[in-house]
């Protein structure tokens, strides 16, 4: 056992490592689905207040406190290999760029429109790897049912669909390098993702800074912006990172299908939002498709 091994080894992350192999990848998964959408539901009531780069910033910027103090992303990077520097890289900066293209489009596109954009490249790379015929047949039963659930609306906003065009290949990104973090084990994972976080705050640092300065003079709206990075960007990444060292590549694409289905949930329960037949048939039709998926032994 190496040294950074046996740094691990003592983290928390090693903790949540033993967690993850006692619970089914699916339950970590449906916790980071649902705060998938509560995060960005209050980054949107804090836009007037922060501004869009503004909040980017402190999302990230408390994230990366949070990870700091419980995986030593100093120790991580110097550490590591070259190979395993550049990945870091790679992951952080592509961290930094999607959180903010995915506020910068949500601040002009409805987010039905944006979801529908970041799930077209999740159905690529779930294609790429789901080669039985059982597989297809259940991402075609899942995309149907997503496209049932949401209500895309073309735009004229071509900026927006810049930002949210971009936002989906991030996205792609995210899955294909978060999955190479993962295959260190859960617990190196979670101590990769904190490396990359503090990457992606030190991409971030100069660009949202001036505008994240009025949360600074406010308590409310800072522990409202710390809040919205815990439920953004720690949560939902430890889940993710928990998730993927043990679902291939392509099954956790799948089921990135299940986002509308917990969109619609958490509508029915925070906004009294009553699903529509063609809604509750979607949802059916995508739950459907994941379950009749099988995963593979490799990805």
């Amino acid at each position: 056992m190496d040294d950074q091994t046996q740094a691990l080894a003592a983290s928390p992350g090693s903790t949540l490592g033993r967690l993850a192999e006692r619970l089914p990848p699916q339950v970590w998964f449906g916790v980071s689905a649902v705060f998938h959408y509560l995060g960005p539901a209050f980054a949107v009531l804090l836009f007037p207040h922060v501004g869009v780069l503004g909040m980017a910033w402190l999302r990230i910027a408390s994230a990366a406190l949070i990870f700091a103090p419980l995986t030593r992303p100093w120790r991580i990077f110097a550490r590591a290999d070259r190979p395993t520097r550049l990945l870091l890289l790679a992951f952080g900066a592509c961290l930094a760029v999607m959180n903010c293209s995915f506020y910068l489009a949500l601040d002009r596109l409805p987010i039905s429109l944006v979801a529908a954009i970041e799930f077209v490249g999740t159905i690529g790379v779930a294609a790429i790897g789901l080669r039985s015929p059982r597989n297809l047949v259940a991402l075609a039963v899942a995309v149907t049912g997503t496209l049932l659930l949401i209500d895309v609306k073309w735009s004229d906003d071509p900026l927006g669909l810049f930002w949210a065009f971009l936002n989906g290949a991030l996205f792609v990104c995210y899955i294909v390098l978060g999955h190479r973090v993962a295959r260190s084990g859960a617990g190196d994972g979670i101590a990769g993702l904190g490396a990359a976080m503090a990457i992606a705050f030190i991409v971030v640092l100069p660009i949202g800074l001036t505008d994240a300065l009025p949360a600074f003079f406010s308590a409310p709206l800072l522990l409202a912006a710390i809040g919205v990075g815990i439920c953004s960007s720690v949560i939902p990444y430890i889940c993710d990172q928990l998730a993927m060292s043990r679902l291939p590549r392509a099954s956790f694409a799948l089921m990135l299908s299940l986002l509308p289905v917990t969109a619609t949930l958490i509508g029915i329960v925070v906004l009294r939002q009553i699903p529509s037949f063609t809604d509750c048939l979607g949802i059916a039709l995508v739950v459907a498709g994941v379950a009749f998926h099988k995963p593979a032994n490799t990805d």
